[in-house]
């Protein structure tokens, strides 16, 4: 090609979570869309209704307005895809024909998609389009504890597997994990690690130290994410912490929201039971000084993401893949998981962390990098277009 010409742009279609049913799938869709329209042609197909309203946890938020992220310019953005498919599937597909991209991306995260996926990807292979499948975790752990929705999924996602040409995802960890619940041979797959979702953060004024320190926990409330440890940890904390635990009750897991109701140090934790808009989610992190992630287990994080976005210290505990998430993070604690003295211990530990912003090591770049290596791989776009991130220097081979 001359020097004179620009390298063609790959198209990109990117399928995934849409805003009704608000998580940070939703956010991530939305975010790796826009990076990879940095160097691409991007489409979004979103799924507008999961599944029936219902049945989902949040269901007393859904439709509510309350991400201000959105789509760039650019993305041309079909929404959405409803469960119960007519007509909006075949409107998804009719989508999908006219964009025509050189890759079908499909975000993987609930086994309420499988049958839209499906239906997408045979659409996809009868065009000749190659199928990248980004897994956020192997099952949604709620759906895993429904005998019926893992057998569902495991037995579905067969056809699906086979047409995939490629997959992403977010740690080692995720990819051992994949290749113990479904053999995917000699499929090849990158590791992407989950780009910063800095798009909460906003100049802080600042505030006039008192000598408290505020500690934060981010997210649904489930049973793996450890809330109840660091409970019992904060009670053996003295006067001078504060907690505040920001998050919506999933899966009927009240006993945290009754731990925090007995507790004896309750008036010095202030619990905001539901899951709040992005201008608040701004608020409680800016107000934090140190944000505490006690998982039991976990893939990836959002909040993780966002703390580090923030600069805050954090204390987290090394399970799944937050190890390589947060293991170049300055400004990270590791503790063990269920063990609240532990905890405590850490907490105290991270205190010497405050007072400086630690910089965040991950970038969109990066992630975007990872799709450039896998799609070179399968053979889609041997001419990539330069890419306008300033990224960091690359990972070893092993961690990419």
């Amino acid at each position: 090609m001359p020097a004179s010409q620009p390298a063609e742009r790959t198209r990109i279609l990117v399928v995934g979570s849409g805003w009704r049913f608000l998580s940070g799938i939703s956010y991530y869709t939305c975010r790796l869309s826009n990076a990879l329209a940095e160097r691409h042609e991007v489409g979004a197909i979103l799924m507008r209704r999961l599944l029936p309203a219902r049945l989902y946890p949040g269901r007393g938020r859904v439709g509510h307005a309350l991400a201000d992220l959105r789509y760039a310019s650019g993305v041309r953005v079909f929404d959405g895809i409803d469960w119960w498919a007519a007509p909006s599937l075949a409107r998804a597909v009719r989508f999908l024909r006219e964009f025509r991209p050189d890759v079908l991306v499909l975000q993987w995260w609930t086994g309420a998609v499988l049958h839209s996926y499906l239906v997408l990807v045979l659409a996809a292979r009868r065009l000749g389009i190659p199928v990248i499948v980004e897994f956020h975790e192997v099952q949604d752990t709620g759906e895993a504890r429904l005998g019926w929705a893992a057998r569902y999924v495991r037995s579905a996602i067969r056809p699906l597997l086979e047409r995939t040409d490629g997959v992403i995802v977010h740690s080692e960890f995720d990819r051992e994990q994949l290749s113990v619940a479904y053999d995917l041979g000699a499929t090849p797959a990158e590791v992407a690690l989950h780009g910063p979702f800095d798009h909460h953060v906003t100049p802080a004024a600042g505030r006039t130290p008192d000598g408290t320190r505020r500690l934060l926990f981010f997210g649904t409330i489930r049973p793996y994410k450890g809330l109840e440890d660091l409970i019992e940890a904060f009670g053996r904390l003295g006067p001078d912490h504060h907690l505040t635990v920001v998050g919506e009750t999933w899966e009927g897991w009240t006993l945290p929201v009754e731990m925090i109701a007995a507790s004896p140090a309750r008036d010095r934790i202030r619990l905001v039971n539901r899951y709040v808009p992005d201008a608040e989610v701004q608020e409680h992190f800016a107000a934090a000084d140190i944000v505490v992630l006690p998982y039991r287990r976990s893939s990836a994080s959002g909040p993780l993401h966002i703390a580090m976005s923030h600069g805050l210290p954090v204390v987290v505990t090394p399970v799944g893949g937050l190890t390589e998430a947060a293991g170049r993070y300055s400004g990270t604690v590791f503790v063990p998981p269920g063990q609240p003295a532990e905890i405590a211990d850490g907490i105290g530990r991270a205190a010497g962390l405050i007072g400086r912003r630690h910089v965040d090591p991950s970038s969109w770049g990066q992630t975007v990098d990872a799709y450039t290596r896998l799609l070179a791989r399968i053979g889609v776009g041997q001419e990539m277009a330069t890419s306008s991130y300033q990224t960091e220097p690359s990972l070893s081979p092993d961690l990419r």
